[in-house]
C-alpha cells in the first residue's frame, strides 16, 4: 500500500521530553496521514483494508477524508 502525501512543512522538528508516549518513546509518523506529524497519532488505523499494490490519495490527507485509489503498482517481472 502506498499513499500520495502532501507535505507543507519545510523544515526539521525539533524533539524534546514533552514528545515522547507514555512508555517513553517517540513515535514519528510513517502513513502522512497523522494530524500531529511528524508525531503519530493513530491515523494509520484508517489504512488497514488498503490493498498492497495501490496507491491511495485521502482528502486533504485526512484519515477521515474521502479516500481514492489514483495508481495501480506494477511490480516488474509481474
Amino acid at each position: 500500500m502506498a499513499r500520495e502525501v502532501t507535505h507543507e512543512e519545510r523544515g526539521p522538528a525539533r524533539l524534546d521530553e514533552s514528545d515522547t508516549g507514555d512508555d517513553g518513546m517517540i513515535y514519528v509518523c510513517q502513513c502522512g496521514l497523522s494530524g500531529s506529524r511528524p508525531f503519530c497519532d493513530g491515523s494509520h488505523n484508517a489504512t488497514t483494508d488498503e490493498a498492497d499494490d495501490a496507491v491511495y490519495k485521502y482528502e486533504d490527507d485526512d484519515p477521515d477524508g474521502e479516500r481514492r485509489e489514483i495508481a495501480e503498482i506494477v511490480y516488474e517481472g509481474e
